[in-house]
């Protein structure tokens, strides 16, 4: 069996109900097929704590693929698939007020990271009806880019990162976690192709 590994965040500033949570939990419901064992954890939206759990999971865990999933407050209907993280430019403060030091994920670490999975192939490959699916190479310098960095940066690229729209009439929990099914399981084939 291989594991994989979803993580959405905690509630943030007007979003007492994070989007990104409510569709994890739903994907989780759903499952994968029987071939993946599916771990999930909510984040809190805290540059340090988020750190050390991502760390965590790559460490002890050993996922094949970890998948950060976070909300995009700006988008109304848009699923956002993020193909890079960046390390510097974290000036915005966390829940906690606190923003890291140096302005930075990893002091020494590489300007950016890409993901292992090619974000356009598989742009090109899936469509989810009722929604729209972009591609995106920049995911906001705040607590979602960070998490996604650090995660590309402990797991060698083998981490990916979905922006979901707050939950709305249209978008529901059980729609959002349906369009990631769809999205993941077209991500694990990218992983066991280039695995053979």
């Amino acid at each position: 069996n291989y594991l994989s590994f979803f993580s959405g965040f905690g509630p943030f500033r007007q979003y007492l109900v994070n989007s990104s949570w409510e569709a994890v939990k739903e994907l989780s419901k759903r499952g994968l097929g029987e071939n993946i064992d599916l771990r999930i954890m909510q984040l809190p939206v805290v540059y340090q704590k988020a750190k050390e759990q991502v760390c965590k999971i790559w460490t002890t865990l050993q996922p094949l693929l970890t998948v950060h999933v976070g909300l995009a407050s700006s988008t109304t209907a848009l699923i956002i698939l993020e193909q890079c993280g960046k390390n510097k430019g974290y000036q915005e403060r966390d829940a906690c007020g606190f923003h890291p030091e140096g302005a930075c994920c990893v002091l020494d670490g590489p300007e950016k990271i890409e993901s292992a999975i090619n974000m356009k192939t598989l742009w090109k490959n899936i469509s989810v009806e009722g929604i729209d699916i972009i591609l995106s190479r920049d995911a906001g310098r705040y607590i979602c880019d960070y998490t996604y960095y650090t995660s590309l940066y402990y797991g060698n690229g083998r981490a990916a990162f979905i922006h979901v729209p707050p939950l709305s009439e249209l978008v529901t929990a059980e729609f959002l976690g349906k369009a990631l099914q769809t999205i993941i399981l077209a991500m694990l084939e990218q992983c066991g192709e280039q695995r053979e």
